[in-house]
């Protein structure tokens, strides 16, 4: 089994010093529009994330606002006794 190391480290090392391949002539100008169209898109997703967090954030308080959750709700079992 140690000559297999040897075998692949040989092929490596025949691919690396044969001649290389031809690189397609738009490869890197076609690499770098399709990166920025990624960030691009990164970018608008994150805004339209934090706006989406602020729309919500600001129709909590104006519905936290007009109704008050906080306070306690009315007791219906009767009316307080008054003129006893």
């Amino acid at each position: 089994m140690s000559g297999l190391p040897d075998r692949k480290e040989a092929q490596v090392r025949r691919l690396l010093q044969g001649p290389y391949p031809p690189v397609p002539t738009g490869l890197a100008a076609g690499a770098a529009a399709r990166g920025d169209r990624l960030l691009r898109r990164r970018r608008a997703l994150r805004r339209f994330g934090w706006a989406v967090l602020f729309a919500a954030a600001v129709a909590f308080v104006v519905w936290a606002s007009l109704t008050h959750p906080w306070t306690a709700p009315p007791t219906g079992v009767s009316p307080p006794l008054q003129g006893w």
